[in-house]
């Protein structure tokens, strides 16, 4: 006779065995969408939270760039782990980190305490997205079946950031602040109860070893880079602390260049970057995110804090975007799958430098007309992009390479979107310091967004050459030949 542990089990086993892909696509797209909006979702919240946590413009900056920080520098090795000791696993213990990390959040005393649970949601959102899509890949076996699933998933994570304004918009009016972290709560635990359930466990054949060091490299150059850029206004560009850190970022640097190389296994195998593709998509993913994260910080400020409107009027003011994205990042899959990244990048890199041109001359009374024009082309801008950058990442890419090659693309996003809010308030803080007004110290990052979009334009063209896929092809039998370096 079986015991009820060994029913329990076999029943369990049978309702996995049996699950349909779909519902598992669904379950992975429940954590894609909390992580999504918790990019954008905060960004309206942060005039009340400076007002209720009484915090100064780094701190906002923060408030951002703690979250979007750890999920860049972790992202690799939650990849790893995943491999190793299964992804279901990982998955779910990354939904029990996330939810935790929300529901401290909401409970925040200080502004401290609220950047330090913001990296706990991080650490636990870089478990989420990367290790999803193995979960997926490994359900659709068909590639037809797989594509349509990663379709489906790039405009879940279109949906998702787009909506993120809107729905902390309403929930800050309506509530308070401390709102827009609860509704992850129930969806995490919802999400890791349906994977304990439906999903089975699954790990990689040959799973990477780990890299401490070159991991400990990433984390440290990068949070001195973003410590240094926030910092720098308030502490003053040539003391010692802010020298101290760009320093510290430039041998933690060159220290990842010197010591990849000679791992059999690297966090980042650096052959990569002789393929323009793969090159020209890491640029692209972190000139696009920096130019959509401070965009949206500055969008918040400016709205609330110099026109007066609501949280909830400013998430409205955000739709444009929103709708934009939701339209053209399916229709710009299907466009990269036809007919390859370049027509995507062209509308993209346009969609950028219009947006960014058009806010170039922003004052304090400008028509509603021209602010939502601005929206709507960012938002354009950014749903053409994403799938370009995917393509483009792991164009040429042995099979075996291609999600390496995504992850770091992924990586990438997340290290634009740190450093787009730390350069935009940076500028500002540093502007204010002279005097100078909030919209007039906004021009320079208009600007500087206006060229990323001209680069977008250039990497259009250049990334799709001939010479472009030469350089694939022989990085694709250079890492045939030579899987370690």
């Amino acid at each position: 006779m079986r015991t009820p542990a060994e029913v329990s089990g076999g029943v369990s086993a049978a309702v996995k065995k049996t699950t349909h892909p779909n519902l598992i696509l669904a379950i992975c797209c429940m954590s894609l969408l909390i992580v999504g909006m918790d990019v954008t979702i905060v960004n309206v919240a942060l005039p009340a939270i400076q007002k209720d946590l009484h915090a100064r413009m780094n701190g906002l900056q923060w408030i951002l760039d703690a979250y979007t920080l750890v999920v860049a520098s972790f992202l690799m090795l939650s990849g790893s782990m995943s491999d190793r000791f299964g992804r279901r696993r990982v998955f779910q213990i990354g939904l029990g980190v996330f939810t935790l990390g929300s529901l401290l959040c909401s409970r925040a005393a200080t502004i401290e305490q609220l950047i330090a649970f913001r990296a706990l949601q991080g650490f636990g959102a870089s478990m989420l997205n990367p290790v999803a899509l193995s979960i997926i890949a490994n359900a659709f076996p068909n590639p037809k079946d797989r594509a349509k699933a990663v379709g489906i998933w790039g405009a879940v994570a279109g949906v998702s950031l787009g909506i993120g304004p809107l729905i902390g918009g309403a929930l800050t009016q309506a509530i308070g602040w401390r709102s827009i972290f609860w509704i992850n709560i129930p969806v995490g635990i919802v999400a890791a109860t349906l994977a304990a359930i439906f999903i089975h466990e699954s790990k990689a054949a040959r799973a990477r070893r780990f890299d401490p060091v070159g991991q400990s490299l990433v984390l440290i150059g990068l949070a001195s880079l973003t410590w240094g850029v926030i910092e720098g206004p308030h502490a003053g560009w040539t003391s010692g602390l802010i020298i101290g850190l760009f320093v510290t970022t430039a041998v933690a640097f060159l220290g990842f260049v010197l010591y990849e190389p000679r791992r059999r296994d690297p966090l980042l195998d650096l052959r990569f970057f002789r393929s323009m593709p793969f090159a020209s998509a890491t640029v692209l993913a972190v000139s696009a995110f920096s130019c959509f994260a401070g965009f949206l910080f500055l969008n918040a400020l400016y709205l609330q804090q110099v026109r007066g409107l609501s949280a909830f009027r400013t998430g409205l003011f955000t739709l444009p975007l929103a709708v934009m994205m939701i339209i053209c990042a399916p229709w710009s899959g299907r466009l990269v799958a036809a007919h390859g990244p370049k027509r995507s990048l062209i509308g993209a890199g346009l969609g950028f430098l219009l947006a960014a041109l058009t806010l170039t001359g922003l004052g304090q009374a400008t028509h509603v007309g021209w602010l939502l024009l601005a929206y709507t082309l960012f938002g354009i801008g950014l749903g053409l992009i994403n799938p370009a950058i995917t393509n483009s990442a792991v164009a040429g890419m042995p099979l075996s390479q291609a999600g390496v090659a995504a992850a770091i693309a992924s990586t990438s996003r997340q290290v634009g979107a740190a450093l787009g809010v730390a350069v935009s308030g940076s500028v500002v803080a540093a502007s204010r310091v002279h005097g100078t007004d909030f919209t007039t110290a906004t021009h320079a990052i208009w600007w500087t967004m206006t060229a990323a979009g001209a680069a977008v334009l250039v990497l259009a063209f250049v990334s799709t050459s001939p010479w472009a896929r030469g350089t694939a092809e022989s990085v694709k039998h250079l890492l045939e030949d030579h899987p370690s370096a």
